[in-house]
C-alpha cells in the first residue's frame, strides 16, 4: 500500500524546534522504507504518527488514497514492531500469536490457520508450544513479527526491532526481515539509527536530520551521490572524508581546488556547479573506499605517512597524514601497509564531491531529491 505523508509537522511542548518540521514523503507500495538518522532526528516521531500512537500538528497521512490522519490505531490496519517487544508470560508462543485473532472474535479454525501460516514465515513453527519464557531474544523478536502479522495489516512499523539483540542475531533477523518483506510484497518502514541495517534492508533510505529529511534515495543513490555534507557524512563507515576548500578557475577554463596543504584538479562534473557558486569556499569530500595507495607522486596523488592501521578482516583501515590532515583510507589487506611508512595516496577524480561550504548542499548540477515531495 502506498504511504503519502504531506507536510506532516509535529512540535512537543518542551521543545524549542519541531520533533518533525514539515516533512513530505511517498513510500510506494511494496517498498522497504528506511527512517535513517542520529537520535533526536524525528525518525521515530514519524513512524509513531503513521502509526496513530502521536498526532501530528498539521499535515496529512494516507494510506493507498485512504486519510487515516485522524483514524484510531485499530482503523489504520497497520501493525507496529517496537524496540521493546513485550509478551503474556503466562501463555505459549501460540496464544502469544493468536491473541489479536481473540481479541476481535474470529472462528478457531481460521485462528489456527493463520497461526500456523505466520509462525512457517517467520521460522518459529517448531516452537509454537513452548512457553515464551523458554525462547532466546531472536525467537522472542520473530514471535513480535508474527503477532503483528496475523491481522494482516496494509503497513508494517518497525521501530529499531533489532538493537537489542547481539550482533550475530541482528544479521540473523535482519535476512529474515528482508525474506519476510520479499513474500509478503508489503510495504514496510523500518526505523533505525544503524547505516548498516538500512543500507541492508532498505529499498528507500531517507535520511533525517532535525526533523528535516534530508535526502530519500535507494542506498545506492545515498551513499554515491549524497545531497548535502550532512549525508556524506553520516551514511558509510567509516565516514567520508571531508575538507574545506577553495576553487580558482585557471586561464583554460577548468577549476582546480585548493586544500589544506595541496591542491587537486577537479573534474568538468563540477563545471556547472561551480560557475553559479557564490564566492570560492567549498567542502571537498572523498570516500575512504575511493583513494588508492600509489606507487608513485602524480596529478591528484598526495604523499603522507602511515599513523595507524586497523585490520578489518580482507580489508585494513589505513589512518594517513597529509600535511595536517588525517585521511581515513580502505585497501586490500593485502595491499596493506604498515604503521610510519611513507606514502602516496591517489584520489578517484570520478568519486569526489563537492559542497557548498555555506549551504552544505551538492555541487552537482544532476543532484535531485528522488522520494520526497
Amino acid at each position: 500500500m502506498k504511504v503519502v505523508l504531506k507536510d506532516l509537522l509535529k512540535r512537543f511542548t518542551n521543545s524549542d524546534r519541531a520533533a518533525v518540521n514539515t516533512i513530505n514523503l511517498v513510500i510506494e507500495a511494496g517498498e522497504l522504507a528506511v527512517l535513517l538518522g542520529p537520535s533526536g532526528c524525528g525518525k521515530t516521531t514519524t513512524l509513531r504518527m503513521i502509526a496513530g500512537l502521536e498526532e501530528p500538528d498539521s499535515g496529512r497521512i494516507t494510506i493507498n488514497k485512504r486519510d487515516i490522519t485522524d483514524l484510531a490505531p485499530k482503523d489504520r490496519r497497520v501493525a507496529m514492531v517496537f524496540q521493546n517487544f513485550s509478551m503474556y508470560p503466562t501463555m505459549n508462543v501460540y496464544d502469544n500469536i493468536a491473541f489479536p485473532l481473540h481479541a476481535i472474535k474470529l472462528g478457531r479454525k481460521e485462528i489456527d490457520e493463520t497461526v500456523r501460516e505466520v509462525a512457517r514465515l517467520v521460522n518459529i513453527d517448531h516452537l509454537l508450544q513452548r512457553s515464551v519464557r523458554q525462547v532466546s531474544g531472536g525467537e522472542a523478536q520473530r514471535v513480535a513479527l508474527a503477532r503483528s502479522m496475523v491481522r494482516r495489516p496494509e503497513v508494517f512499523l518497525m521501530d529499531e526491532p533489532l538493537s537489542n539483540l547481539d550482533a550475530k542475531l541482528r544479521v540473523q533477523l535482519r535476512t529474515e526481515i528482508k525474506r519476510l518483506h520479499q513474500e509478503t510484497s508489503a510495504t514496510f518502514i523500518f526505523v533505525t539509527h544503524d547505516q548498516e541495517e538500512a543500507m541492508t534492508l532498505g529499498d528507500k533510505i531517507i535520511v533525517m536530520k532535525d526533523g528535516d529529511i534530508q535526502q530519500a534515495g535507494t542506498p545506492h543513490r545515498v551513499f554515491f551521490a549524497p545531497e548535502n555534507a550532512f549525508v556524506a557524512n553520516f551514511v558509510g563507515t567509516p565516514s567520508m572524508n571531508l575538507l574545506p576548500g577553495a576553487v580558482q578557475k585557471t586561464a583554460s577554463g577548468a577549476y582546480r581546488l585548493q586544500l589544506p596543504g595541496f591542491d587537486l584538479a577537479l573534474p568538468a562534473r563540477f563545471n556547472d556547479g561551480l560557475n553559479n557558486l557564490r564566492g570560492d569556499q567549498v567542502i571537498w569530500g572523498i570516500r575512504p573506499e575511493a583513494i588508492r595507495l600509489a606507487a608513485e607522486t602524480g596529478e591528484n596523488c598526495v604523499s603522507g605517512v602511515v599513523e595507524l592501521v586497523e585490520a578489518l578482516g580482507s580489508r585494513d583501515l589505513i589512518f594517513a597524514r597529509v600535511e595536517d590532515q588525517l585521511f581515513r583510507v580502505i585497501v586490500d589487506a593485502l595491499d596493506s601497509t604498515a604503521v610510519g611508512a611513507p606514502c602516496h595516496l591517489r584520489f578517484d577524480g570520478a568519486q569526489m564531491h563537492l559542497f557548498d561550504a555555506d549551504s552544505e548542499r551538492s555541487l552537482l548540477a544532476e543532484q535531485t531529491t528522488a522520494g520526497t515531495g
